[in-house]
């Protein structure tokens, strides 16, 4: 048993100066990128939290100083010398590497060989001159990588699907640190198109081809292939677009389309509980038919019924694939709402046409609305209470509109804006009890700064105008309130605006409203916010801004952006307290 402990002890003597923790490696002389080129090179660096042993950490070191000098030459240092220290501090090794990086290879010489007819293409000639101006810089393979790999992906985006690299050279000269690029492609014949094929479509044949941005015959181009795949996916017909090149069977310079395709569901039905100052509880219902017949006309219904606000809407649309990606549209709305200043009950018929239009989405058509109405309610005050003006009309106009937005995220805006712009006119009295024309901008602009951009300012306006010949006849929604969530928080919804000789408010034929915001974000999804509204409805060239302020909390939930706001009038004699407002919804 004594011999046995003895023989043991001798072994576990024998074996503890083999085992270590692990190596500290530390790198000098060299800043980023280079430094951690080095130390990614290093073998040693693997072994941080690994056992090693004496042996192990003495061949490691001595393959250390040539890896690291290794490692700089992708980035033109060809001349590096490296020395070392290797000492043992406990039971670890620490590891210094001192590199002197020496002076970089510079690129002396560029030349590239290509096909004029290549070359006269934009794409392909930025491509070549991005190669050219390599000249003079210290050699990086990673750029040199990237540029040429960047002009063979052009050539072949461009139609030149049989361009092959045939010379490809770094030559390096260690003497006078210079080095030359030599480069060659054979680019062949440009591709055109041939047919395009649409397998697994549920529509009629030819319904499909109005979505195509090119024509056979026309050159190839993988842009334009995105284009069809996006164009496609935003018709929300499909849940699975594929455009695929037909490679195999390209022969004499033409080249087939495949578009795979797999239907999407074809009937969607939404609904929920939903919460607004302005309209309070409600539930919302919808359903819409992605597509209604093999013609691929579409139709869309939805119900809301809210404390203050009951609608029933319903749309029919013709889609008109091509460039400008036109719609004919007819619809019905029925609305019931009751605000706090007013109550209405109309029926809207509309027609109208809607395209892309030099980025914008234009939209031009004809309104008929009809119903009855009341102005200047305080509350829930019966509609024969004196001061309560009534109203019925009929009125027939035409509507023009552009609006247009831009996001870099959808669900949180860091850089956006949108922008809309509605004409309405009435052709005259024939159709409608009373002409009117009004004109109304809307605008808002989003912009993220500071460290980490988790502040965010929002800017918003509103501004509209009306000319008409009795200004009674005209129903709430085309009048003009200020007032609630969008627009001067602080006072309710609708609540500010012209009055009538008994002191209540009737709306106005003017509105300008300006809103700021800044929010700040302490986690990625909380955040809070500090605004000040200002605006009013007027007639005239009577305006007097009311002006709200306040602080909001902001939750980026998972059912979208929810923001909830107390604001207070500022210096109002009428208006006094504190207001709740809670919107939810995107950004833009």
């Amino acid at each position: 048993m004594r011999r046995a402990l003895r023989r043991l002890s001798l072994l576990l003597l024998l074996l503890s100066p083999l085992a270590h923790a692990g190596v500290q490696l530390a790198v000098d002389g060299v800043e980023e990128p280079l430094k951690a080129a080095v130390i990614s090179a290093v073998e040693l660096s693997q072994y941080a939290t690994r056992d090693v042993s004496d042996a192990q950490v003495r061949r490691l070191y001595e393959r250390a100083q040539s890896q690291a000098a290794t490692a700089l030459e992708p980035y033109g240092y060809y001349d590096a010398t490296v020395s070392g220290e290797l000492k043992q501090a406990g039971e670890n090794w620490r590891v210094t590497l001192h590199v002197k990086p020496g002076a970089p290879v510079k690129v002396t010489t560029v030349a590239v060989q290509l096909d004029k007819t290549a070359l006269a293409l934009g794409p392909i000639h930025r491509a070549e001159r991005a190669i050219e101006r390599l000249k003079g810089k210290p050699l990086d393979h990673g750029a040199y990588d990237a540029a040429r790999d960047a002009l063979s992906a052009q050539l072949t985006a461009n139609g030149f699907l049989d361009a092959r690299l045939v010379t490809h050279r770094v030559e390096v000269t260690r003497a006078n640190h210079s080095a030359a690029i030599k480069l060659a492609w054979t680019a062949g014949p440009r591709y055109r198109y041939g047919k395009v094929h649409f397998e697994g479509s549920q529509f009629n044949d030819g319904f499909l081809d109005r979505y195509v941005p090119f024509k056979s015959g026309d050159y190839f181009s993988q842009n334009q292939l995105l284009t069809l795949q996006q164009a496609l996916n935003g018709a929300d017909y499909f849940a699975v677009v594929n455009v695929l090149p037909d490679v195999d069977e390209a022969r004499d310079g033409v080249i087939d389309i495949n578009v795979q395709l797999a239907p999407a569901k074809r009937s969607i039905y939404t609904g929920g509980p939903f919460i607004g100052t302005d309209t309070g509880v409600g539930l919302r219902a919808g359903m819409e038919r992605r597509w209604v017949n093999r013609r691929g006309h579409k139709w869309k219904n939805e119900l809301v019924a809210a404390q203050r606000l009951k609608t029933l809407s319903t749309l029919y649309s013709i889609p008109m694939p091509g460039d400008n990606q036109r719609s004919y549209n007819v619809g019905a709305n029925f609305r019931d709402a009751d605000t706090a200043t007013s109550q209405s009950r109309t029926l809207e018929l509309v027609g109208n046409e809607t395209r892309q239009w030099h980025g914008w989405t234009r939209t031009v058509g004809v309104h008929a609305l009809s119903g009855t109405f009341t102005v200047g309610k305080r509350g829930n005050e019966p509609d024969n209470t004196p001061g309560i003006e009534r109203g019925q009309s009929t009125l027939v106009f035409a509507e023009g509109s552009l609006s247009r937005k831009q996001a870099d995220n959808v669900t949180f805006v860091r850089h956006g804006w949108s922008a809309s712009l509605t004409v309405r006119s009435t052709a005259g009295t024939l159709l409608s009890d009373t002409r009117f024309s009004d004109l109304i901008a809307d605008a808002k602009w989003i912009r993220a700064f500071g460290t980490r951009q988790r502040n965010r300012l929002i800017l918003r306006g509103s501004a509209g105008m009306t000319w008409t010949d009795d200004f009674a006849a005209l129903p709430p929604q085309l009048r003009f309130f200020a007032g609630g969530d969008r627009s001067v928080r602080g006072y309710g919804y609708q609540s500010i605006g012209p009055r009538n000789a008994d002191d209540r408010v009737i709306g106005g034929k003017n509105l300008l409203v300006a809103s700021s915001e800044v929010e700040h974000y302490f986690t990625r999804n909380w955040g809070m916010a500090a605004f000040v509204d200002a605006g009013n409805a007027f007639s005239g060239t009577d305006y007097r801004p009311k002006i709200g302020a306040g602080l909001g909390l902001r939750w980026r939930s998972p059912v979208g952006m929810i923001r909830v706001d107390l604001g207070t009038p500022i210096r109002d004699d009428r208006a006094h307290g504190i207001e709740l407002h809670l919107v939810i919804g995107p950004d833009l």
